[in-house]
């Protein structure tokens, strides 16, 4: 997301997003298949508590500065970003904590490097001790506050819009890398590479359009796009959540319904989802020992246990069997009366289409 403190041109501050994981898949998988995996590796299972707290690499917000800033009035904008998101009604939860042990997302304020995010469940493979969103300029301006929105959405699991294979995009691209290379960006080729012109695949990207408007699209000044035409001048940074940014997250993440299904051991339970849907499950055990939970069938399954404590479903172990052939299959300790909630996810299915659940 671009800031309004830009270059004499007309070029802003822009988020400079990591890279991202992609997986390696075998080359036999059918397109379809390996498609599947590709756009729901990054999402996070419907009913995640993200916790987040605010962190430098000396530790949460008021430990120490460390080149941060750690400044009420900062928190709050974000703090105002994750409330706005929540406000459509999505079935995921965000908790504010202390600890950087206690949480999946941890926000630094460090001028000089800039406004970022790993997108989705990249943010799990990154160290208690490290920084997972980053905000490098000042969030109370209009396009500040739209910064805190953009990175929270490559949380969620969003990409760049301007990088959308369908956008029909043509760059000066000289242009582009000599524009941002100066002030106040100053990109090496490679970052404004990543971050502007590299196209995502079509097979990691949902729908098939394009939306100027969205949160998750820079603003551009004139002379950096050749095509469409209408764009010549320059896009304007939008400044709030578009509508289609609104539908997708209601898609990807919609209300938390009833609670769970209650499930006992040996009673097998068929997964009627189609791609990307996500089915629940409770489990008390009424005796404490070591218990298998397994998925069956031809399908691509993320397969993850919560156990709930203080009210609130915390991560304990998971597997993720797509692109393989075997199914999924966790070995845990559970313990007499402790309410636990299993969590699938399809990615796709094949063969007869069905796949199921039991635990025993």
């Amino acid at each position: 997301m671009a800031e309004d403190r830009g270059s004499p041109n007309g070029v802003p501050l822009y988020c400079a997003q990591p890279p991202q994981t992609k997986p390696v898949l075998r080359p036999d998988l059918s397109p379809d298949r390996a498609r599947a995996i590709l756009v729901g590796r990054s999402k996070w299972l419907n009913g995640t508590v993200l916790h987040y707290c605010f962190f430098d690499e000396l530790g949460a917000a008021g430990a120490g500065e460390g080149g941060g800033s750690f400044n009420k009035i900062q928190l709050d904008e974000v703090r105002s970003a994750f409330e706005e998101w929540k406000s459509l009604g999505i079935g995921l939860e965000f908790v504010e904590v202390e600890d950087p042990a206690d949480s999946e997302v941890r926000i630094g304020f460090m001028e000089g490097d800039g406004s970022w995010s790993y997108v989705g469940k990249d943010a799990l493979g990154i160290s208690r001790r490290e920084r997972t969103m980053n905000f490098g300029w000042d969030l109370t301006s209009p396009h500040g506050q739209a910064t805190a929105r953009h990175e929270i959405g490559h949380l969620l699991a969003y990409g760049h819009e301007h990088q959308n294979p369908f956008a029909g995009i043509v760059w000066d691209e000289e242009a582009v890398f000599e524009e941002l290379g100066g002030p106040p960006n100053n990109w090496p080729r490679q970052t404004t590479f990543h971050n502007v012109l590299r196209k995502l695949s079509t097979e990691e990207v949902e729908g098939s359009t394009w939306d100027p408007d969205s949160i998750m699209q820079y603003g551009f000044p004139a002379g950096l796009i050749l095509q469409p035409e209408k764009y010549q001048q320059g896009i304007d940074s939008p400044l709030r959540l578009s509508a289609n940014d609104k539908e997708f997250v209601q898609k990807w993440y919609p209300p938390i319904g009833a609670t769970p299904r209650g499930l006992k051991p040996f009673q097998s339970v068929e997964l009627n989802l189609s791609s990307g849907g996500q089915q629940d499950f409770e489990i008390v055990p009424a005796e404490t020992r070591n218990y298998e939970l397994r998925t069956f069938g031809d399908a691509d399954i993320l397969l993850v246990l919560f156990e709930e404590v203080d009210g609130e479903p915390r991560f304990l172990t998971g597997v993720d069997d797509s692109g393989v052939n075997d199914n999924g299959r966790l070995t845990v300790k559970l313990f007499q009366g402790r309410r636990y909630v299993a969590r699938a996810r399809l990615y796709s299915a094949w063969g007869t289409g069905n796949s199921a659940f039991m635990y025993w």
